[in-house]
């Protein structure tokens, strides 16, 4: 199957190779407040599909993982926000000869919330699964036909929320990524039903790569209550970010960086 070329802004010509992937609503400028700390690396400055200056590609995460592990170096380092990192995590498990070590920003194996369930016996009963309910997402669905700028700017006021600055935070994410085109109405169907459908919980034991995990404590859409129900093993790492919520890049740029640059040096 062959896709459209996606938009990519490649920066700089040596070192190795990192990939950066935005999450919903948004395009790889929102990235910019990382361009000069990452400057001894070539970063690959993805706009998703729909998203930017990017084509639409049709299907799902399947197609559009497809699309970028082809498109996009191997042996890399993928930095994946929200549903960026759910993206990034499906390429870790689909195609790990492209990735070297994944980070995940905000980002969780299964944004929607899921209630209790009964697995075998009365005595044995899955925990509900924090995270989106699913009334929010199904909101935003249906105002995308109406309203395209309000949905996603609507959708900016809950990344912000619990920020120390939630205005700040919301006015630099706005002023970034409108630089670009709003994402088509396709892309950003595509991508609320990524964080409404799918559900890497059983694959992501499949990663073997080095994993950085990056959280804000107080992060309303990704709730760090679920860290203590993902896998653990000496190949992922966690850190949680005490003020920050759903953009701790945006938000808390030096204390980000302090985690991350060490993090990813030692697989440069």
């Amino acid at each position: 199957m062959s896709f459209p070329a996606l938009h990519i802004d490649t920066v700089g010509s040596q070192g190795q190779d990192i990939v950066l992937l935005h999450g919903w609503g948004v395009n790889n400028q929102v990235f910019s407040p990382l361009k000069n700390a990452l400057h001894q690396y070539r970063v690959h400055y993805v706009d998703l599909p729909g998203f930017g200056l990017s084509p639409n590609i049709d299907g799902g995460i399947t197609q559009w993982s497809q699309a970028l592990a082809e498109q996009l170096p191997q042996q890399a380092i993928w930095i994946g926000w929200s549903l960026g990192g759910l993206i990034a995590s499906q390429i870790a498990i689909d195609y790990p000869e492209s990735v070297a070590a994944l980070v995940t920003i905000a980002s969780s194996p299964c944004f929607m919330a899921r209630e209790s369930v009964m697995t075998s016996g009365i005595d044995d009963i899955s925990p509900a699964w924090p995270g989106i309910q699913p009334d929010v997402l199904a909101q935003f669905s249906s105002q995308l036909s109406r309203d395209l700028s309000r949905t996603v700017e609507r959708f900016l006021a809950i990344q912000a929320m619990g920020s120390d600055n939630p205005k700040a935070d919301i006015q630099q994410i706005k002023s970034l990524v409108l630089s670009k085109p709003l994402p088509t109405q396709q892309g950003l169907s595509q991508g609320l039903d990524m964080l409404a459908q799918v559900d890497l919980r059983a694959t992501i034991t499949q990663i073997q790569r080095p994993w950085l995990r990056i959280w804000g404590k107080l992060d309303s859409l990704v709730p760090r209550k679920i860290i203590s129900s993902l896998p653990s093993s000496d190949n992922i790492e966690d850190v949680l970010l005490h003020k920050a919520s759903h953009a701790p890049f945006i938000s808390h740029p030096d204390a980000f960086l302090d985690h991350l640059l060490p993090w990813i040096t030692k697989y440069r």
